[in-house]
């Protein structure tokens, strides 16, 4: 199969656009991507127990395992009417291809896997190591769950994970964490309240001792964030009864060296503060977890936790990226990502060296009308093909 051609490549892009595939309803396009891979010559490829697809070309050279990593979920559509654009449609319109998932990240995931097969084919696979290509599940509601099997069937070496970048290199990225608070009161009729304790009134206690948590900060990441975003009484509707139980959940961008320790004792120092000024004042706090249900059958289950990560600028990966896309014509500034990745797992968690490269921008993610531009994806499909060049030698 010829895969040098451009028009290859947006035909590819087009085809995975066409098939939704939102988180959990991924089987349609990860077919493809399997197919796609075996079309062109992966030596192996295999779907696993979550339902990622994960390539794989061996070199003819022992060395590093080189991966590069997506996912092939997206956000719903809610506004179908909205879009001027078949949001599944893979239209093309003004060098921009058009619909759900054209820039976080069918597209880069079509780049990806294009780039390894030319790469391969180029070199008549005399290189060292191997490379990897992963199209993870379910990133868009457990950013980095799926990733673990991933890191443990491919022990990659070096990440390159393929988000919108605009083809600059990411070389870190905030954390998240869903903290839960909750208070506990006592129930009576609201016609007696004083027979009762409102939980109501605890939480507001404890929230005006969270709010004054002072964010660290990061010379890299900025400072760490600790946002309500919801809150929710027990019972509710309440009709003509005091709460009983108040839950509320923060947002919490943590930074590195935030574990959940820190994540949590900051939250109780708070809580304590509150207890000081409001005896008998019952509360707690913990991370969420979730649950999730793959195309597969099988489930995902973790806490809603997603560690930090940074590569030094002066590391061997991020400084022979730099040189790959130097020699692809690329101009590549540095710097971080502003929302989370898979790079939570890979490197907040495993350690593996990472960096962030791909086509788009970060703002076209999750918008109406989704696109990503043909001279953008046909550059990062160049840029990754040197980057491989540089990293097996």
């Amino acid at each position: 199969m010829d895969i040098d051609t451009n028009e290859q490549l947006i035909a590819f892009c087009q085809e995975a656009l066409r098939i939704p595939s939102y988180s959990g309803q991924e089987q349609d396009v990860a077919e493809l991507m399997k197919r796609k891979m075996e079309e062109y010559g992966f030596d192996e490829v295999i779907i696993d127990r979550f339902g990622s697809v994960l390539g794989t070309i061996n070199g003819k050279r022992p060395g590093k395992t080189v991966l590069m990593d997506g996912h092939i979920d997206t956000v719903d559509v809610i506004d179908a009417p909205q879009w001027e654009h078949d949001p599944f449609g893979g239209e093309i319109a003004d060098g921009k291809i058009y619909g759900r998932g054209a820039s976080d990240m069918k597209g880069s995931d079509c780049a990806m896997i294009t780039a390894a097969a030319r790469f391969a084919e180029k070199t008549g696979r005399d290189f060292a190591g191997r490379v990897c290509v992963s199209c993870t599940v379910h990133e868009e509601r457990f950013e980095g769950v799926s990733s673990r099997e991933i890191t443990r069937l491919a022990k990659p070496d070096l990440v390159i994970i393929g988000e919108a970048t605009s083809t600059t290199v990411k070389r870190g990225q905030r954390g998240r964490a869903e903290v839960v608070v909750e208070t506990e009161g006592v129930s009576c009729h609201s016609s007696n309240p004083e027979n009762g304790v409102n939980a109501v009134y605890a939480m507001t206690a404890v929230i005006d001792e969270i709010r004054k948590i002072v964010p660290n900060e990061h010379p890299l990441l900025g400072k760490g964030i600790l946002e309500l975003t919801d809150i929710i009484s027990q019972p509710y509707p309440g009709a003509s009864v005091v709460p009983s139980l108040c839950r509320a959940t923060f947002d919490r961008r943590t930074l590195v060296g935030e574990d959940e320790a820190v994540i949590l004792g900051q939250v109780n120092e708070a809580i304590a503060r509150a207890q000081e000024t409001h005896p008998g004042l019952k509360a707690r706090c913990y991370l969420a977890e979730g649950e999730e249900k793959c195309w597969t059958g099988d489930t995902i289950r973790a806490k809603r936790y997603f560690p930090a990560w940074v590569t030094e600028e002066d590391s061997e990966l991020v400084q022979t990226a730099l040189k790959g896309l130097k020699d692809a014509g690329i101009e590549a500034p540095l710097s971080h990502f502003s929302f989370c990745t898979n790079g939570s797992s890979f490197c907040g968690e495993a350690g593996i060296p990472t960096i962030g490269y791909g086509p788009s921008l970060e703002s076209l993610a999750h918008v109406r009308d989704e696109y990503i531009e043909i001279d953008q994806l046909l550059k990062s499909c160049k840029g990754f093909e040197s980057i491989l060049t540089q990293l097996t030698r």
